[in-house]
């Protein structure tokens, strides 16, 4: 069971980016896919979960800001970050909810004037 993150950059505050994960090896649409962020020194956090029923839950601080979807037909797991804040500045990972998976590389996203 892999995943493979991409998409991230650096980008000025206020902007976006549109994180993608795509699965492979286990059945992605059975799967509570989630997205979770970490900063040199400090524990993986959560971020965002997607259910294969389509509900959808955020940590309070990207509320309103970003949007998590998926692709059931692509693999695929989506983060739209917009309003982007310094404090976003970190590696995001995607991964089951319960972290079953395998972890990927990450993407680095960087927010900064």
């Amino acid at each position: 069971a892999h995943v493979v993150e991409s998409g991230g950059g650096l980008v000025r505050p206020g902007g976006s980016l549109r994180l993608s994960c795509a699965g492979s090896g286990f059945p992605f649409s059975g799967y509570i896919m989630t997205w979770f962020r970490q900063t040199p020194g400090k524990e993986r956090e959560f971020v965002a979960a997607h259910t294969p029923t389509g509900g959808m839950s955020y940590e309070d601080s990207v509320k309103g800001r970003f949007t998590i979807s998926r692709d059931n037909a692509k693999n695929t797991l989506y983060l739209q970050m917009n309003s982007l804040k310094p404090e976003d500045t970190a590696v995001y990972y995607c991964n089951a909810l319960d972290e079953s998976l395998d972890w990927g590389p990450g993407t680095q996203v960087s927010v900064s004037s």
